[in-house]
C-alpha cells in the first residue's frame, strides 16, 4: 500500500507540475522603462504591438513621468536602473542626459533629442558609442528657419519673444540660432526665460505687459506640459506663435515647422526592437527626421485677425480650417 502511495503521489505531482509553471507569470520578459515628462508613449506601443511584441506577456513597460520638474529626472533615471530595465527610452535632453549619468551598461534609446553631440550625449550621429542611441529631431538646428516662416506669415513683426528654458542643455543652441537669424531678419529679440511652471505663469505675465509683435517657442518638455495654458494665452492677447510641435497647432495653436512625434515614436520602437535583438547601442547610427513638417491653423489665424500669404499656405504640409 505505502509503495502505489508513493508512486500515485509521485505521478500525481509529475502531472501537476507543468501545469504550475504555466500558472506562474513570466519573469523573463523584456523590461523597457520610458522616462519622459508629459510625452504620450502610444505611438511606441502601437509599433511594438506591429512588430510583434505583447506589453505584459512578451514585453513590459515601465513609464515614469517627471511632471514638468526636470529636477526629478535623476531619481527617476536611478528609479528605473534599480528595476533592471533591459532598455531606457527617453524623450528629451534632460531625460537622456539623467540616464545616461545614471547607467553607462544598460542600452539607452533617445525618442527624441534636440543635439545629442553638443550636449555629449553620443560621440557622434554615425557612431555614437556608449550605451545611448536614438533619433534627433535636430531642435536647435531649425530654430532660424521657424524664426523665417513666423516672418513670412507675420511680415511686420518686429519684436520677437523667444521662449527657452535654459536649464534643457538643448535649448542654450536655440537661443544663439534664434538671435543670429533675428538681427538677420531686422527683428528685435526678446528673450524669456521659464524653467518651471511658477516663471512660466511669471514668463506670459512679463510678455502681457510687453507686448511682443509674435512668438517663437520650442519643444520643451516643461512648456509644453501646459500648452494649452499658453494657447489659451496667445488666443486671448491675439499674439502670432510658431510652435516647433503640430499637437499644439492642433490644439489652437497658429503654426509648427518641426519633426513628426507619431514618426519619432514608431521609429523609437524600431530602436528597441534591434537592440532586443542582439544589435549595441553603439553600434547604431543616430537618426535624423528625414521630414519636417509645416502646418498652419487657419482658424487660429483668422480669429487674431491675420491673413496668412498664399504662398506660405502653399508650402504647408497641412492646414487646418
Amino acid at each position: 500500500m505505502e509503495r502505489r502511495t508513493f508512486l500515485r503521489a509521485l505521478t500525481v505531482g509529475l502531472l501537476a507540475a507543468p501545469l504550475a509553471v504555466e500558472a506562474q507569470p513570466s519573469t523573463t520578459i523584456p523590461r523597457i522603462g520610458l522616462l519622459a515628462d508629459a510625452t504620450p508613449w502610444e505611438f511606441l506601443r502601437l509599433e511594438l504591438r506591429d512588430l510583434g511584441y505583447v506589453e505584459g506577456k512578451s514585453i513590459a513597460l515601465e513609464e515614469r513621468s517627471s511632471q514638468g520638474r526636470d529636477e526629478r529626472f535623476p531619481d527617476l533615471a536611478s528609479d528605473l536602473v534599480r528595476l533592471n530595465a533591459n532598455i531606457i527610452v527617453t524623450w528629451g535632453t534632460p531625460a537622456t542626459l539623467a540616464a545616461k549619468r545614471a547607467t553607462a551598461t544598460i542600452p539607452i534609446v533617445m525618442a527624441s533629442a534636440g543635439d545629442p553631440v553638443r550636449s555629449g550625449l553620443v560621440s557622434s550621429l554615425a557612431h555614437p558609442g556608449g550605451n545611448v542611441t536614438g533619433l534627433t529631431v535636430l531642435g536647435p538646428g531649425l530654430a532660424a528657419k521657424r524664426l523665417e516662416l513666423l516672418k513670412d506669415a507675420v511680415p511686420n513683426m518686429s519684436r520677437v519673444a523667444f521662449l527657452w528654458n535654459p536649464a534643457n542643455p538643448d535649448q542654450k543652441s536655440s537661443f544663439d540660432e534664434v538671435q543670429a537669424a533675428s538681427r538677420a531678419l531686422g527683428v528685435t529679440l526678446h528673450s524669456v526665460e521659464a524653467r518651471t511652471r511658477e516663471e512660466l505663469e511669471q514668463a506670459l505675465a512679463a510678455m502681457k505687459q510687453s507686448r511682443p509683435s509674435a512668438l517663437l517657442m520650442t519643444a520643451d518638455g516643461v512648456h509644453h506640459r501646459y500648452i494649452g495654458q499658453i494657447v489659451s494665452f496667445t488666443l486671448e492677447t491675439r499674439l502670432p506663435t510658431m510652435h516647433q510641435l503640430k499637437e499644439a497647432v492642433d490644439r489652437g495653436g497658429l503654426m509648427s515647422y518641426g519633426a513628426s512625434l507619431p514618426d519619432l515614436g514608431r521609429r523609437a520602437a524600431h530602436y528597441v526592437d534591434k537592440i532586443l535583438k542582439g544589435a549595441k547601442p553603439a553600434d547604431l547610427p543616430v537618426e535624423q527626421p528625414t521630414k519636417f513638417e509645416l502646418v498652419i491653423n487657419l482658424k487660429t489665424a483668422k480669429a487674431l485677425g491675420l491673413t496668412i500669404p498664399q504662398s506660405l499656405l502653399l508650402r504647408a504640409d497641412e492646414v487646418i480650417q
